[in-house]
């Protein structure tokens, strides 16, 4: 089973090249992020027809050091806690240049996985439908909504890889993902559509932006991920 999950922000510099500003006590924006590692870690349980989800991220904290990262496994984490569900996912990339994030979104709740510190980004709540849909395998190219409050940043003069829909509908990378393919790299992506699976109908472009642009999730961002798990927001 593959979860969705779009990636989200924490509010701490840490070891991270990214640069942290805190603009009010539950608004933070961060630079500097394009091509910056971190990884993820779900967990949850089921509660009737409901999967509720933890999702915590390295990001602000650490780059997920590999050599640790190796050592998590779902048994490490089951140990730790009382779950039903794992799901690691990274190592990933940030294909966006900055994060200003606000409300619930920004939040302080740690816990370390195999040595690994890592926020609590977001509690999700995933539906039955969604949970049969994702164990049939048909959750690639499916848009997911997912509550958060953020605004990606793209600058001007940077590249950005994008899909679109049959309908016209535009998906911006915001991570790509060594899951797959784990020699996957950001020069790839100029030609990754030689590595996807498209559906009918779907295509891969990449662009260089002449103008900033910036995708706003106002309470709710609809995310999607390809068949490497690279994952795009909706403009």
């Amino acid at each position: 089973m593959t979860l969705v999950i779009s990636s989200g922000f924490t509010a701490h510099a840490g070891n991270s090249d990214a640069a942290v500003e805190k603009l009010s006590s539950d608004s933070v924006s961060v630079s500097g992020l394009r091509n910056q590692r971190y990884c993820e870690v779900l967990y949850g349980n089921r509660s009737f027809l409901t999967l509720e989800l933890k999702v915590f991220s390295t990001e602000g904290l650490n780059e997920c050091p590999e050599d640790a990262w190796k050592l998590v496994t779902d048994k490490t984490i089951t140990n730790a806690h009382p779950t039903s569900f794992v799901r690691l996912n990274g190592p990933r990339y940030w294909t966006i240049d900055g994060i200003q994030a606000t409300g619930a979104t920004v939040n302080h709740v740690r816990e370390s996985f195999g040595g690994i510190e890592m926020n609590l980004r977001a509690t999700i709540n995933v539906g039955l439908l969604e949970q049969l849909r994702q164990m049939i395998g048909s959750n690639f190219y499916h848009a997911t909504p997912v509550t958060r409050t953020t605004k990606w940043i793209y600058k001007a003069g940077s590249p950005v890889y994008e899909l679109i829909s049959p309908s016209g509908e535009q998906y911006v990378m915001q991570s790509y993902a060594q899951i797959v393919n784990p020699k996957l790299s950001m020069s790839d992506l100029l030609s990754l559509e030689q590595q996807l699976q498209l559906p009918k109908g779907w295509t891969y472009q990449t662009r260089v932006l002449t103008e900033d642009l910036n995708l706003v999730a106002d309470g709710t961002a609809y995310v999607l991920q390809d068949n490497l798990l690279n994952s795009y927001q909706r403009r």
